[in-house]
């Protein structure tokens, strides 16, 4: 390929959507989004429930909007129209189905394609996130129950019983949506929550109050077997209990290959060295979004970081 955009953005989130509707803003004629899904948001799509809201202030976290995107508190839904607004009304270039393997710094950047294309850009924006590629436990997955083993609210019917596991928001979540029709078991392996918002730990603790959400917390899985075509869990108490479903929320993990192949420098914590403008130690080469781990999901704090990475980019052009 020989032509060669001004920017580069890989993730269709909010990061890499904020980002290149900020370059739109700030005069940037060549920009390029790369998304691996069929579609922009994959993790709000895959892992929120219908409906389920969304807050600006996300864990209470104050945030003060710095650039051109104007979002503010509302659901599943909304939020997902206000990113199809934003690419369309700034006619954004966007690369759906389309994974990035590598971006190799050199000058311009060259961004390589899994299916073997190559795109070069003068600048680069990464923008991943975790739950593209969510956590599984340490302990074997039988092959035989794999249409049983969820990580989303894709595939649950009505009238089951189900294991929901994890300590975190998405796990009360999910909790509380498939209460509605199944009868839901929730573990967690501390003795108390210790993650999640109050709201949702409102709801978790009145609804097994009333009998709607059982707890089972302070003792670990120890595996799964297959009984029957349904899930038998093996806790570390002794105990064994048979499910129809099971669904993991256990958060997601760090796409550390992708970033070592783009030869990132990682500090101690496996998180990409970067400066006050989001610029790894490559320059031109920046990360937003949730693989910065202190921002811990904040759609409004991945926005501003789109608005701090182009307005240093477009102060150096």
């Amino acid at each position: 390929m020989s032509k060669i955009y001004d920017l580069a953005v890989i993730g269709g989130g909010p990061a890499g959507i904020a980002s290149a509707v900020e370059a739109s803003v700030l005069g940037l004629k060549d920009i390029v989004l790369f998304e691996k899904g069929a579609n922009h948001s994959t993790t709000i799509r895959t892992f929120y429930k219908d409906n389920k809201r969304v807050d600006r202030d996300w864990k209470g976290q104050k945030v003060v909007l710095e650039g051109s995107v104007h979002f503010m508190d509302g659901t599943k839904e909304s939020t997902l129209e206000l990113f199809d607004a934003l690419i369309g009304s700034h006619a954004i270039d966007t690369r759906f189905n389309t994974e990035i393997s590598a971006v190799i710094p050199n000058d311009p950047f060259e961004i390589h394609t899994a299916s073997g294309e190559l795109f070069k850009a003068r600048n680069a924006i990464i923008a991943i996130g975790y739950m593209s590629k969510p956590n599984k436990p340490d302990y074997a997955l039988p092959v035989t129950l794999r249409d049983r083993i969820h990580f989303n609210l894709d595939a649950f019917s009505a009238n089951e019983t189900v294991l929901v596991v994890g300590g975190g928001n998405s796990a009360a979540e999910y909790a509380h949506f498939l209460s509605d029709q199944n009868a839901v078991t929730l573990t967690y392996r501390r003795d108390k929550f210790t993650r999640l918002n109050p709201i949702n730990e409102s709801i978790i603790m009145h609804h097994a109050g009333i009998g709607k959400i059982r707890l089972k917390l302070g003792v670990d899985i120890l595996g799964l077997n297959d009984e029957g075509g349904r899930v038998c869990v093996r806790y570390a108490d002794g105990e064994s209990e048979v499910f129809d479903r099971v669904v993991y929320a256990l958060g997601g993990m760090l796409p550390l290959d992708f970033l070592k192949k783009c030869r990132i420098d990682l500090d101690e914590n496996n998180i990409a060295k970067h400066d006050e403008f989001y610029q790894t130690t490559t320059p031109r080469l920046y990360v937003a979004g949730d693989i910065i781990a202190k921002i811990g999901g904040s759609i409004a704090a991945s926005l501003n970081h789109a608005a701090k990475i182009v307005n240093h980019i477009k102060s150096g052009s």
